[in-house]
């Protein structure tokens, strides 16, 4: 009879309150330490940046480079300034989407209030965060602040004095926080200065404006006043130099004129136009659009050419859907060209921005525009084609943080200490001489004190493959709640040192291959391949679960799930100690499954399971090893076993040699599925034909044959340990085997033949020691450990949101090694305490 609705619900209720218990407010993250120097990107001369400023709220990089077919450089947005907690979120997630392609961050920080009101403090908070961000995600800022403030559209337009002092303030603070920062100068083009009060409540004319900004002297603020040096902060307080040179039309629509009160106006146009040759050059003469015949120097030979300071050119052609005109592509692209042609006498621009956004625009009559030069896949492809051919940098400029390098990031190895290499390979040669100690005292015993012995050899059921399993799936919990104590100092050198996941993966294969075919001689073979179908649907559903829960449980308030979403770089990994320290975001796209309609890229990551958390990454392994297991089963029932695994060799080697990774799935950079493969097939085939193999390796040849090789493997091992240790030669082996053993025979994550070796003897001597001393270790261990390695995947699965449930509890110091060892306690029988219960058994696989 099935249970009633209400069941399932108060097991899940128990569940929240036991979690309850553990999840605590408070949690934060822990304090970054001072990082080492990082190189500063530079630009190679007249090679620029080159990205977009986009409509966070519409596209994301991901978005734009799919559709662009390149990678930008650099990528711009405004944020408020000073911070509030919603600003620096927001600052956060830009520095993560830039991250995400290696980009340049371009900030635009626009001032909240009075510059006179800023203070250092603001100044401060905004600089730390800046080199924190840098510190998380190895940003680069370009720090654009309130800009145009020779304009008077905006609201910090036109107070040269107040504008300079804001500057300099929060120049002083970023320079001295992080060098990972440039503070970018970077008024409007000067054209139709002082620009009147049509656009804005900025008054030129008032007495106090009049003396800052009358630097030709008559009385007057007009287009003989200098439109820049007023704003200039110093070349101490600017590290670029940047004008905003966007293309509204042509000159004889937007041309500067006088209403009759003498103020300055901009006259709507009502046509687009394709740009001239030489216009935008003549913008950079500084001849464009000035009303008098008053001799200019140009802005660009004004304050970029004399120090040879970094140039920032932020553009973008208006074009007005409404009204007629030339084509977007010619308007488009006739500026775009225009642009990346002025690199050529102008090799100090470093960095181009385009405004890719669609907006209302008071020169078009309040109508929105179009400003993207890659809004659609015409101007996409026309864009491509030339910047193909431009004198621009596009690509990475810092370390790419997205999801494939996050998820590649986990593959973390343990390496020997620098000074001592026995340190990884001394625990090794430990556990195995342990373990042939073990097999012989397993032989003593089963002479000696036969009583001991296991006895149920033949049920179907075998209990000691469960006490097993429930002592390895122990090992994982373990590892990954990451605090000292005496378990985690056993999980990860005792054992961990020789087995771990492997032996998870071998042994799923073996209790599969043990109930595939009586389950096929009980309800046939295609309803048995069915069940398994279904079994992996289970498992890739709940997976799914998961993924989403772990998120939405982050939203939770005083909830972080940062210790399972996030990764640290333990400088481990493939990018050595320099990447120590980096976190990685493992759900950079997530939110965007909320967007309507989700981008498919968000679709794809959740539905291949790209992101998770990383704790749970093996999951995606079994699932795909579930659905090729009704296929690996049909070669086993019909003798085919030789040629899966001659199969499964080929695939291992040829992985081996020349590492593919056929799913773009998390799972992929820490357990390879053509490399672990090798395990589960084993492990079917063991499985299969367990008695068999059992009545041959029992045997007094098979005892002779398993002995040798036990002994002689933790001979050799003791042997190169010892003499490494005691500093004397080991022939026949050269001299430096035992300093390269380890790294090219023991590393975890590409299961490398040491690996292998090693779980041959554990399955041997496990299995003599279990078999022989039964009775006193499943007195000892079997109440605890057989009922959790009967429900192994069930433990893996939950066992996440324990995971979670410590990374929560504040102040936690993860090298207290009895706290440590009191919190493994609690969580190990908390789990069992679960299982005992079957609490939501009817919905999570076991």
């Amino acid at each position: 009879m099935r249970p009633a609705l209400s069941r399932p619900v108060r097991a899940l209720l128990a569940v929240l309150a036991l979690l309850s218990l553990v999840l605590l407010p408070g949690a934060a993250r822990a304090a970054d330490g001072d990082p080492s120097p990082d190189p500063v990107p530079r630009v190679p001369l007249g090679k620029p940046w080159f990205g977009p400023g986009l409509d966070w709220s519409e596209q994301l990089p991901a978005d734009y480079s799919g559709r662009l077919g390149r990678t930008p450089s650099l990528y711009a947005q405004r944020v408020d300034y000073p911070l509030t907690d919603q600003d620096a979120t927001y600052l956060e997630q830009f520095a993560q989407q830039a991250a995400s392609q290696g980009a340049v961050a371009a900030l635009t920080l626009e001032p909240q209030q009075a510059l006179a009101d800023l203070t250092d403090a603001e100044a401060e908070q905004l600089a730390d965060e800046l080199a924190d961000l840098h510190r998380e995600y190895d940003s680069f800022f370009l720090v654009r602040f309130a800009p145009e403030m020779n304009g008077s559209w905006v609201t910090w337009g036109q107070q040269p004095r107040e504008y300079v002092a804001a500057f300099r303030q929060l120049a002083l603070a970023v320079h001295a926080a992080t060098d990972q920062a440039a503070m970018v100068w970077s008024p409007a083009y000067g054209a139709g200065y002082p620009f009147g009060k049509a656009y804005g409540a900025v008054d030129p004319d008032s007495a106090q404006r009049t003396r800052q900004l009358d630097t030709d002297g008559d009385g007057t603020v007009d287009d003989a006043d200098d439109p820049y040096g007023p704003y200039y902060p110093g070349a101490e307080a600017v590290d670029w130099v940047g004008l905003s040179l966007y293309r509204f039309g042509s000159l004889d629509q937007t041309r500067i004129s006088e209403d009759d009160s003498g103020q300055q106006t901009g006259e709507q146009f009502d046509t687009n136009t394709t740009p001239q040759p030489g216009e935008l050059e003549s913008r950079f003469e500084e001849t464009l659009g000035y009303g008098r015949d008053v001799a200019r120097t140009s802005f660009y030979d004004r304050f970029a050419a004399p120090d040879r300071t970094p140039f920032l050119v932020e553009t973008g052609a208006l074009y007005n859907p409404h009204v007629d005109g030339s084509s977007e592509l010619d308007v488009k692209r006739s500026w775009w060209r225009q642009v990346f042609a002025a690199v050529d006498d102008h090799p100090l621009i470093a960095a181009i921005s385009w405004l890719e956004l669609d907006r209302r625009e008071a020169e078009a009559d309040d109508q929105t525009v179009r400003w993207g030069a890659a809004r659609t896949g015409t101007l996409a492809r026309a864009l491509r084609r030339d910047l193909d051919r431009a004198p621009l940098t596009l690509g990475p400029v810092t370390r790419v943080l997205d999801l494939e390098t996050g998820n590649a990031a986990t593959a973390q190895g343990r390496l020997p200490d620098a000074d001592d290499q026995s340190a990884e390979m001394g625990w090794i040669v430990l556990c195995v001489a342990l373990l042939a100690v073990g097999f012989l005292v397993a032989g003593l015993v089963g002479r000696w004190l036969p009583s001991w012995r296991y006895p149920q050899e033949h049920d179907p059921r075998d209990q000691r493959l469960d006490l097993f399993r429930g002592w390895i799936i122990l090992t994982v919990v373990f590892t990954h709640i990451e605090v000292a104590g005496v378990y985690s100092y056993l999980s990860l050198n005792a054992i961990g040192a020789i087995t771990g996941a492997e032996m998870f993966v071998l042994l799923s294969g073996i209790v599969l291959g043990m109930v595939y075919l009586p389950g096929v001689a009980r309800i046939g073979e295609w309803a048995m391949a069915v069940t398994m179908l279904r079994r992996a649907r289970k498992q890739y559903l709940v997976t799914l679960a998961v993924v989403i829960l772990v998120w939405l449980l982050g939203k939770v308030p005083h909830v972080s799930t940062a210790v399972v979403t996030t990764f640290t770089d333990r400088g481990t990994g493939e990018n050595g100690e320099t990447a120590a320290g980096q976190v990685y975001d493992l759900y950079p796209n997530f939110p965007r499954l909320f967007d309507y309609p989700p981008p498919w890229y968000a679709v794809k990551q959740l539905l291949l399971v790209e992101m998770g958390p990383w704790v749970f990454n093996i999951m995606g392994l079994f699932i795909v090893l579930s659905l090729a297991l009704p296929a690996l089963m049909w070669l086993i029932k019909r003798g085919l076993w030789w040629l899966l695994l001659a199969g499964s060799w080929v695939l291992f080697v040829v992985n081996f040699h020349d590492p593919v990774h056929p799913l773009p799935s998390q799972f992929e950079y820490v357990f390879p599925l053509l490399s672990w493969q090798v395990l589960f097939t084993h492990g079917l085939v063991l499985g299969t034909y367990r008695r068999q193999i059992t009545r041959a390796l029992t045997s007094r040849w098979g005892k002779l044959a398993c002995g040798v090789f036990v002994l002689t493997y933790a001979a050799a091992l003791v042997y190169l340990w010892a003499g490494h240790h005691f500093g004397f030669l080991s022939p026949p082996f050269p001299g430096d085997s035992y300093g390269w053993l380890y790294a090219h025979g023991y590393n975890r994550v590409f299961l490398q033949p040491g690996r292998l070796v090693d779980c041959v003897l554990m399955i041997i001597c496990a299995y003599a020691v279990l078999t022989t001393c039964w009775k006193p270790i499943n007195a000892a261990v079997g109440w605890l450990w057989t009922p959790l390695g009967s429900a192994s995947l069930y433990v893996f699965i939950v066992h996440v949101f324990f995971v979670i449930a410590v990374g929560n509890i504040p102040h936690l110091d993860r090298t207290a090694f009895w706290v440590g060892t009191l919190l493994h306690t609690v969580v190990m029988l908390l789990i069992w305490v679960m299982v005992k219960k079957k609490v939501l058994f009817s919905v999570i696989p076991r």
